[in-house]
């Protein structure tokens, strides 16, 4: 037990500082090359409670490429780690980190496209339009049927646990089903959206999941999920209002796909629900509203969607909506990681 744990407090507390002494290089990048987005929200948002909180000037001058620093932090962690060759803390593994690391780069190098063409592209691709946002979706879609495809074929996952009922077989339908949950994971990230609450939200949950996979020993994911929250803390730092830069799709693309994988590798898909249930809160009530206007002949659901701009929008400050959601998502944390035990 003592030298698992050390396997993961020694990678996760390398991410954190190396985190740390990442950001001020890159965010003299950031500024220097002005990589923030060059049209406000507010011009694409006819609801006039947005414009009311919505600070246009700070997401006019702040950049929104955060989010490197997180999958540069767990890079180098990991290639370090890796490089020096010792066993005891080298945790990566074909049957367990390697997908997941796939996952993060390639989400990640997927979402910095995507800020790359909002920061200096133009037009309606500048402006995050539908047809764009189509092309995420098929681009996620994508990668995940590939992963789904590693997971049935490579490592023969079949079944899935289903807590208090046991394994549940699903055949080469286990492939469909992982691109449903990395698509609802990716929608989930409608969470970043006030400074700080998209790092503290991730955090928790990949700290939740460092304690599931310990609990499975499962060491190597445990160590890299703890890998992922101390680069993840690192980032948040620095996010705390007034935030320095924003997470950007290059941040949450690449964590909210790759924590479908965690779930996946760990037999904790049904479990993944509630500890991100924050993320199911901000997606849902981005779904509902949706159909309460097209359905409801115009009539909105929430005064703003997703829901921590509605809270926003009935006067609750940001820091409280931010704080709020941290505390949410430590409860839910803590609960999920108890399910997961028990329920086996």
């Amino acid at each position: 037990m003592y030298p698992d744990l050390v396997k993961i407090f020694i990678p996760t507390t390398t991410a954190f500082f190396l985190g740390l002494l990442l950001t001020p290089i890159a965010t003299h990048f950031f500024y220097k090359y002005k990589m923030w987005k060059k049209y406000s929200r507010n011009s694409s948002v006819t609801v006039s409670e947005f414009s009311h909180i919505h600070n246009e000037e700070a997401e006019l001058h702040t950049p929104r490429v955060g989010g490197i620093i997180v999958w540069v932090s767990i890079l180098l962690t990991t290639g370090l780690f890796s490089f020096l060759g010792v066993e005891k803390i080298n945790f990566l593994s074909r049957n367990q980190t390697l997908i997941p690391f796939f996952t993060l780069l390639v989400g990640s190098l997927i979402g910095l496209c995507d800020d790359f063409f909002q920061i200096y592209g133009k037009g309606k691709i500048a402006q995050d339009d539908a047809s764009w946002r189509k092309w995420k979706v098929f681009l996620v879609s994508l990668t995940a049927l590939l992963i789904g495809g590693w997971f049935f074929y490579k490592l023969g996952m079949d079944s899935l646990f289903v807590p208090f009922i046991g394994q549940v077989y699903l055949g080469v339908l286990i492939i469909p089903f992982f691109v449903l949950v990395a698509l609802a994971t990716f929608s989930g990230g409608v969470i970043d959206g006030l400074d700080g609450l998209s790092g503290g939200v991730l955090a928790s949950i990949f700290a939740a999941y460092t304690a599931i996979a310990y609990a499975n020993n499962q060491i190597d994911i445990a160590t890299f999920s703890g890998v992922a929250t101390g680069a993840i803390l690192a980032f948040l730092w620095f996010n705390i209002p007034p935030a320095r830069f924003y997470m950007g799709e290059t941040g949450i693309m690449g964590l909210t796909v790759t924590l479908s994988t965690l779930a996946f590798l760990t037999d904790s898909v049904f479990i993944l629900p509630v500890v991100a249930l924050p993320l199911v809160i901000s997606s849902g009530s981005v779904i509902l509203q949706t159909f309460s206007k097209r359905w409801r002949g115009g009539k909105r659901l929430f005064k703003l969607a997703p829901i921590h701009h509605h809270f926003e929008a009935i006067g609750w400050p940001s820091y409280k909506v931010t704080m709020r959601f941290w505390v949410l998502s430590v409860v839910c944390a803590i609960i999920g990681i108890i399910l997961a035990i028990i329920s086996r």
